[in-house]
């Protein structure tokens, strides 16, 4: 690692982390801050399919090693890690909002999050539980236990650089495996950072190994190939459906269980009995938060009919009083696009828009000098900046069908709890959702009529908590899930081991003594229940 000086601190010259060494191979890229495209961040070398080849074939040797490490004390690296995290919080947040543009307060969240994962996984190292079964057979006892899959690969996105990882990351390696980690080329020094923080939390050489690329046609591409030669056991992936249903066919055909964490298009409802200052505070917060760069953010808004109008107005004020600027220097709602990729993509959407007959209520496009927004704070041309972007829309639209994934909310009239349970499953998508209304049974409708992995009542479809499972259903995932013990399932699989102690052969099902039933008793005769009783009432 070498430093260089540059706008906003210092950037750094990083190579790939396999086995402990700092490797140096492959075309250099580089990273700037998406607030400031004069602030250089790091130079960082592009793996090639060699680089990753040499990085599973280390994973394999510390795999076998690490896996036979007691959990208890695979448990004490993390617990040694959430303190280090801690010491670390400003460092990791201040560094954040450069890197990827979020604002300081949700930076903090993102690092947070690792930190309760961490807190939460140490535990689990004295919780791995198996079971003991009884055997049907004398002399003979039956257990289950966890076992580690093997070498890991994971992708991940850079909209959550520390927190999404250390879904992965931390239960992955807290149940034995070693990993291969291919992080966002959006945000190389923090994945540095945080491997490097593994490191002097006492993981060993090799269990975690990292290197830098981007995705189709780079070592993103290359690393799920790889798949098709036998070097992995497993993969997890947080980005597009798109591209998780190609992991998710490489997978199959190598019969790998994948984690797949796949994109949203993620209804908000609010009910003709809602608090709406409630609900117009959450269904923005839903919509803006990080710039609308969440799986979970909020992609369809369906107000109840009677109160439309009212909750449209005072919605856009709220919209039209979103701060939008460098949260490295101003305290804003949200900041830059994390890349010119996204950007370029949330653009298109203001054609389709058009085309679909959506109606623009608020929005126009890119931030410039020449398209000024009245809220912004700073210079938009150091970065690509979204105008905070409201429609009304219907189902149908591909406005209100496909995921965006930047700052635009559609507004959808609906009438009553029906139409909006119907409608808010009329996507491909079932990541999130939220229902706001103190109507018990229409909270109750929504609970169990939404098509979603997640849902929330009177709150934001935004947000999870560290021991809650995290995923979707329909092209959101594979059924796949983060977070909590739920995550194990996805990073062990259950051997079953029978040990016989009669010091004989015994087969289960051939030599096992049943027991018959005897002949029964003819209870209704003997108590002279011969008629047909009339009926009677209940007590």
């Amino acid at each position: 690692m070498k430093t260089l000086s540059s706008k906003y601190g210092n950037a750094l010259e990083i190579g790939h982390l396999i086995g402990g060494e700092e490797v140096f191979e492959g075309e250099w890229s580089e990273r700037k801050n998406p607030a400031d495209q004069e602030d250089l961040l790091a130079r960082f070398p592009v793996g090639t399919k060699e680089t990753l080849r040499k990085a599973l074939l280390v994973a394999r040797e510390a795999f076998a090693e690490w896996s036979r490490t007691p959990a208890p004390v695979r448990g004490q690296v993390l617990f040694n890690l959430a303190k280090i995290l801690e010491r670390e919080k400003p460092t990791l947040t201040r560094l954040m909002v450069r890197e990827v543009g979020k604002t300081f307060k949700e930076a903090a969240g993102d690092v947070q999050e690792a930190i309760d994962t961490a807190l939460f996984f140490a535990s689990e190292g004295r919780r791995l539980y198996g079971q003991t079964v009884p055997s049907e057979m004398r002399d003979k006892e039956l257990f289950t236990f966890r076992r580690p899959l093997g070498v890991v690969g994971m992708i991940t996105a850079g909209n959550f650089p520390i927190a999404v990882p250390s879904w992965k990351l931390i239960p992955a390696v807290l149940a034995g495996n070693a990993v291969v980690w291919k992080p966002s080329d959006d945000s190389p020094v923090l994945s540095y950072v945080f491997a490097k923080l593994f490191e002097e939390a006492g993981l060993p050489p090799g269990v975690i190994n990292v290197v830098f690329g981007g995705g189709k046609g780079s070592t993103g591409q290359w690393l799920v190939e790889l798949m098709d030669e036998g070097l992995m056991n497993k993969f997890a992936f947080t980005g597009s459906t798109k591209v998780g249903r190609w992991i998710g066919e490489v997978a199959g055909r190598n019969l790998i269980r994948p984690t797949l964490e796949l994109g949203g298009k993620n209804p908000l409802v609010v009910m003709r009995d809602a608090d709406l200052e409630l609900a117009v505070e959450g269904a923005w917060w839903s919509a803006f938060a990080t710039g609308g760069q969440r799986c979970t953010s909020a992609g369809n808004i369906l107000v109840d009919r009677p109160i439309y109008e009212e909750f449209k107005r005072r919605f856009l004020e709220k919209v039209e009083a979103t701060a939008v600027g460098n949260p490295l220097l101003h305290e804003v709602t949200y900041g830059p696009f994390i890349n010119e990729r996204l950007f370029t993509r949330w653009l298109e959407h203001y054609a389709w828009g058009e085309q679909d007959g959506a109606r623009l209520l608020f929005g126009r496009g890119r931030i410039t000098r020449d398209n000024p927004y009245p809220r912004f704070l700073g210079d938009p041309e150091a970065g690509l900046y979204g105008w905070p972007t409201v429609w009304e829309a219907a189902p149908g639209m591909r406005q209100f069908e496909e995921e965006i994934f930047g700052p635009t909310i559609n507004l959808v009239p609906v009438d009553g709890i029906e139409e909006a349970i119907r409608v808010a499953n009329a996507t491909p998508y079932g990541l999130s959702s939220a229902i706001y209304t103190n109507h018990r049974h229409w909270a109750y409708l929504f609970k169990v009529g939404i098509r979603a992995g997640m849902t929330s009542i009177n709150n934001t479809t935004v947000g999870a908590e560290a021991h809650l499972p995290f995923g979707g259903v329909k092209a959101s995932g594979n059924g796949a899930r983060e977070s909590g013990i739920w995550v194990l399932e996805e990073y062990t699989y259950w051997h079953a081991v029978n040990e016989e102690y009669s010091g004989r052969l015994q087969l289960a099902q051939m030599d096992t003594a049943y027991t018959a039933p005897k002949e029964p008793t003819p209870w209704a005769e003997v108590l002279g229940f011969t008629g047909r009783s009339p009926s009677q009432g209940g007590a």
